[in-house]
Formats: C-alpha cells, sequence, structure tokens
C-alpha cells in the first residue's frame, strides 16, 4: 500500500457529543390532575404556564435535533465513503 493512496482516503470526523441538543423535561404532572376533584385553579394554571413553556422549549429544540441528525446522516455517509475508499487501496 502507497502512502499517496492511504492519503488518499479521509477519515470522517463525527459529530462531536457537545453538539448533540438536550431534550427539554416535560413537566411533572400534578397528581391532582387525576382526582375526582381536580386541581386547584393555581395549580392547574401554573401547570399550564409549564406546558406552555415546555412547548416553546420544544420548539427552539426540534431545529437543533434536526440539524444533530443531519449531522449523524452526513458522518454515516462519510464513514461509508471512506470504508470504501480504503477497500479499493487493496483491489
Amino acid at each position: 500500500m502507497s502512502d499517496a493512496a492511504s492519503a488518499a482516503c479521509t477519515p470522517p470526523e463525527a459529530p462531536s457529543t457537545a453538539t448533540r441538543p438536550i431534550k427539554p423535561t416535560l413537566p411533572a404532572k400534578p397528581p391532582c390532575l387525576d382526582a375526582k376533584g381536580g386541581c386547584p385553579g393555581w395549580e392547574a394554571y401554573s401547570y399550564n404556564d409549564a406546558i406552555k413553556a415546555y412547548n416553546v422549549e420544544i420548539a427552539a429544540f426540534r431545529p437543533k435535533l434536526e440539524a444533530y441528525i443531519q449531522a449523524l446522516t452526513n458522518y454515516v455517509k462519510a464513514s461509508n465513503e471512506y470504508a470504501q475508499c480504503e477497500v479499493k487501496i487493496f483491489q
């Protein structure tokens, strides 16, 4: 195997785990929500506000997740191309 042939195959670089987005945590459902009498107004409103905030966080999370998935997909494709390049060296 020549150095020139192996230099033609460039190993891909995996996306950094530092760029992996962290999924927001769904707010805990108050136990009174399932109770027969329901929740007191303030607790229901607090939970509703927490869900609204969660929905905003999820909306911001989605594009970051999609970008990370695309980076992973690109890495898989580049890995396959690299492997094929390495195999061709020995053919």
